[in-house]
């Protein structure tokens, strides 16, 4: 059939598998939130979030009613959530969340990617000043005046609004805020009426790594393999660009 057959083959299989993954962390993110505060979405504001993550990226109806109701049993496991904290190689750091039912399988992988691609792991608190946990919302802008909002969000906690490109070139309003302010900001958005497509606490550079495209290539190799564990949530680097 060609080569641009394979090709759109090899992207399609791609693009799925991208959605499995994410569809099995927004499953734990839920199953978390559940056994937290219970399996309520309206008065269960983490379970909102997560329900309101898995439905920006298309995750199957049935398969979130199913982790809701499987984390309501009793004989659902429970995650701990962990951090991991290491360099790759050119100076890089790197910040890993994970959610594991086996802390000892889990660090043990996660050392074993930074060793095998010539990285280190750190201690924890190793990059507090590399990072800093943020709030991030996302909402599509429409014809919203955005100078307006931007006084209306101030005493939720704003810090920063722009709009970027998503993946399919549409315009994303996005929001950033305190780690603290993520309640602030996710009720004055409610109030408002906008539909938030994605609400995040996601972990930006505060100082940022230039590197030819050569050892970007060579240090995301530990980003791509952590990314690949069913163990880990998220990832961040701090390659500038």
């Amino acid at each position: 059939m060609g080569r641009a057959f394979e090709f759109r083959k090899e992207r399609k299989f791609k693009r799925w598998a991208k959605m499995a993954v994410q569809f099995t962390r927004l499953g734990k993110e839920i199953v978390m939130a559940v056994k937290a505060g219970g399996p309520n979405v309206e008065t269960n504001s983490r379970l909102r979030t997560a329900v309101q993550n898995a439905k920006a990226v298309n995750m199957p109806k049935d398969r979130v009613e199913a982790a809701i109701k499987r984390a309501s049993s009793r004989d659902e496991k429970d995650y701990d959530e962990l951090v991991y904290e290491g360099y790759a190689p050119h100076g890089i750091a790197i910040l890993v969340e994970t959610a594991t039912d086996n802390t000892n399988r889990t660090v043990a992988n996660v050392r074993s990617y930074f060793t095998k691609f010539g990285g280190t792991l750190g201690k924890t608190g190793s990059l507090d000043f590399v990072f800093s946990r943020k709030s991030v919302f996302t909402f599509e802008p429409g014809d919203r005046d955005l100078e307006e909002l931007e006084f209306e969000l101030i005493d939720a906690g704003l810090e920063d609004l722009f709009v970027e490109a998503d993946e399919e070139g549409k315009d994303i309003a996005v929001i950033h805020t305190a780690f603290e302010d993520f309640g602030k900001m996710q009720k004055a958005l409610e109030e408002l009426g906008i539909e938030v497509k994605s609400a995040k606490l996601e972990r930006i550079p505060v100082t940022t790594v230039d590197v030819t495209e050569e050892q970007a290539v060579e240090a995301l190799k530990i980003v791509d393999k952590l990314e690949e564990d069913d163990d880990v949530q998220a990832v961040y680097h701090n390659i500038a660009g």
